[in-house]
């Protein structure tokens, strides 16, 4: 009996044994997802939710400004330096016991940073949370290939699972200023340890066990290559942005490149890779990486303005900020979901492409921002736009992890998982480089940013203030309509790549069966 081969019975006939060990077996399949709901949901929310509780924290331990830099980005740094080792590394020792261990290290590391008495003390614990979190994503999209082996429910699961990463991600401010209004700081790193108890106490039950049987012993030279490759490159992308001589931030790109070269040379002769390029020859996977990529620029720099506008030019607070802005990740959670139900009336790269299109029409609406249908044509924008990136993160992540075996299922879901993390960064720094441009160029040189404006505009008379103020806003919201200019463009362009690209061969989905036999 193949994955995608049900057994049919006729209204009122007894249910066969095969038919009952069928439904056993695909309830525990969607039960072992809602266990792996957990920790996609809390990761996302964890990356997002220290954007309130900074200020607090902060005060409490006395940190630096240098320090509050290292205390929201070390997390992000050692999940997007070590998330393709782990996917590798799960494949290898087994996906359930990697998630298993990173469940653990996750609680324990969350109440070591709740407690944190020092800023070098909570610095080390988000540092090594994100050592542990970066074992959580590639496990978990892993492990859905081979719960699910018919094509269908394996797309809806995926789909799951992107929308557990978006409603995160969107939440997460929303739910810290909640529990900062009734709890202190250490209540953001908490919420994660009941969950995480959950997931060790009924994972082994519920999840399969895979590991590959082609794995090798783990390359420690190619895990220390890939990993100061990465941490170089995202460092210098966020930091290009922020520093009015980029020196360093350049070098550390230079530096990273060519750490990174090193790093495919050495993959190219090992016989078994920690990063198997092979992957990159199926036309499929690379093109929906490199959409996957694109997006997330655009996403990540969107959002950046578009926050920033909110703020320092509709003068909102950040809590409300937050939750104006929360619909950008609660309509790409609606696209997500909606995917699979478009796939039944069209192929999947033309919904893809569809969304794509979309996504080109909302980043439109952010050109007609101005006067006082400002906020809702920049709400609408944002939500149209991220709407239609919903089945390329739905449909795309399953094409990428459809379009290889189940035993390299790890290494492509590490792969899509560090292509959404350099978007991201990539995003901050070309859109933001992008915007700076327009804004200095509108303001003739005299202000630097908005930000530099606002401060500005405190030292001088009322009305030189009021008007410098005035320029600053409007020359900013001009680089928010180039934004949506550019942003328009690219899904353009993507919405080309992914019709002229060709559709995955399907293969013949694992057997159900398996599933059972692989629990452990």
């Amino acid at each position: 009996m193949s994955g995608s081969s049900r057994p049919l019975r006729l209204t009122g006939e007894t249910p066969s044994r095969e038919q009952e060990v069928w439904d056993m077996r695909v309830n525990r399949a969607w039960l072992g997802l809602v266990i792996l709901m957990m920790p996609t949901l809390l990761v996302a929310v964890d990356m997002t939710a220290l954007l309130l509780a900074l200020p607090h924290l902060s005060a409490d331990l006395g940190a630096t400004n240098v320090q509050q830099l290292w205390i929201s980005d070390s997390y992000g740094f050692m999940v997007a330096g070590l998330v393709i080792t782990m996917g590798t590394l799960g494949d290898r020792i087994g996906r359930r016991r990697l998630l298993m261990v990173g469940a653990a290290a996750f609680a324990v590391l969350s109440v070591v940073a709740a407690f944190a008495v020092s800023p070098l003390m909570l610095i080390v614990a988000r540092a090594l949370l994100g050592v542990a979190g970066a074992t959580l994503a590639p496990s978990t999209l892993a492990l859905i290939t081979n719960m699910f082996g018919d094509q269908r429910q394996r797309g809806q699961a995926i789909a799951v699972w992107a929308t557990c990463q978006f409603t995160g991600g969107a939440l997460g401010p929303v739910f810290a200023g909640f529990l900062l209004q009734h709890f202190w700081w250490g209540s953001v790193f908490l919420v994660a340890v009941p969950a995480m108890v959950l997931l060790l106490l009924v994972g082994p039950v519920l999840l399969p066990e895979f590991r590959s049987e082609q794995a090798g012993r783990l390359d420690l030279g190619s895990v220390g290559l890939s990993l100061a490759a990465v941490l170089l490159m995202v460092y210098g992308l966020k930091q290009l942005t922020v520093e009015s001589v980029p020196v360093a931030p350049l070098v550390a790109l230079v530096v990273g490149a060519v750490i990174g070269w090193l790093f495919v040379r050495r993959q190219l002769r090992l016989e078994t890779p920690l990063l198997d390029l092979r992957l990159f020859r199926n036309r499929p996977f690379t093109a929906v990486l490199v959409a996957l990529v694109f997006a997330g620029i655009v996403m990540a720099g969107t959002g950046l303005m578009v926050t920033q506008y909110l703020q320092s030019v509709l003068g909102f607070s950040p809590f409300a900020s937050a939750m104006l802005f929360a619909p950008m990740g609660l309509a790409s959670a609606a696209g997500t979901m909606a995917a699979p139900v478009l796939t039944r009336r069209m192929k999947r790269t033309t919904a893809i492409a569809g969304g794509l299109l979309v996504s080109a029409l909302g980043s439109l609406l952010l050109v007609g921002v101005h006067g006082a249908n400002a906020l809702p044509m920049v709400m609408i924008g944002i939500a149209v736009l991220a709407l239609g990136t919903g089945p390329l993160f739905a449909l795309g992540t399953g094409l990428v992890v459809g379009s290889v075996p189940q035993a390299r299922a790890g290494s492509a879901a590490s792969m899509s998982e560090t292509g959404n993390y350099f978007g991201g960064s990539l995003g901050f720094a070309l859109i933001g480089a992008v915007a700076a441009v327009v804004y200095r160029s509108r303001m003739d040189g005299t202000s630097d940013s908005l930000a530099n404006a606002v401060a500005a505009s405190q030292h001088l008379p009322t009305s030189q203030g009021a008007i410098l103020l005035q320029n600053a806003r409007e020359a900013f919201t001009t680089s928010l309509h180039v934004t949506g200019v550019v942003a328009a463009v690219i899904f353009a362009g993507l919405t080309v790549l992914i019709l002229a690209m060709r559709p995955a061969t399907r293969t013949a989905p694992a057997a159900l069966p398996d599933y059972e036999a692989t629990r452990s």
